[in-house]
């Protein structure tokens, strides 16, 4: 979170010096700091895009420890389980292991990096190889996060948060259970996911 801040304020920063250099010198020289202008506006809107997200990373990485996942079935064209056209992982469903829960990548302006690694036939094999094995914090019926692995492989980088559509709270959206387990609900709620309450027989 810290880090997102102080990025935005950097970026703001280096925004507005543009906007001074332009303003501050002649024409034919203002023209110079025009990229700069831009691509700082653009990675403003980008930290202020992922100032929400991370709040979520955050909750879910205080409910549920990394796993390091090794040939996670993925695919960039439309699963056969769901609706939506999008990328996506399957994962175990961590009450039934032989269940595969897919989780889709939404799309957003991150989903950018994760798509060229998701590769196709022409994809370099050493971009593929950044998200193998995959790091794995959350509970795929509800919300997690997805990570690549770092440079010399012991920490996680390119955090992205992950959700079923059924677990936003989003109106006209109703939430399911997946027949989890009361303390899986639980979980699932205290790392942000909307579910229903558990039913009494449970």
């Amino acid at each position: 979170m810290i880090t997102i801040v102080v990025r935005l304020v950097g970026w703001i920063a280096v925004w507005f010096g543009s906007l001074f250099l332009i303003a501050a010198t002649p024409p034919w020289i203002a023209w110079v700091f025009l990229p700069f202008l831009v691509y700082a506006t653009y990675r403003a809107v980008l930290q202020l895009a992922y100032f929400r997200p991370s709040t979520y990373i955050r909750r879910v990485l205080q409910q549920y420890p990394w796993q390091f996942l090794t040939d996670v079935p993925r695919g960039r064209n439309k699963h056969p389980r769901v609706q939506e056209d999008e990328m996506w992982f399957e994962i175990p469903n961590p009450e039934d292991p032989e269940e595969q829960v897919p989780l889709l990548f939404l799309a957003n302006m991150r989903t950018f990096w994760w798509m060229r690694r998701f590769g196709t036939s022409r994809t370099k094999p050493e971009l593929k190889a950044q998200i193998e094995p995959l790091w794995f914090a959350g509970d795929p019926r509800f919300i997690a996060v997805v990570a690549a692995t770092g440079r010399g492989g012991e920490a996680p980088r390119r955090l992205h948060l992950l959700y079923q559509r059924t677990a936003t709270g989003h109106r006209g959206i109703a939430p399911t259970d997946w027949n989890a387990g009361p303390a899986a609900l639980e979980r699932a709620r205290r790392a942000g996911a909307h579910v229903p309450d558990p039913s009494p027989q449970r």
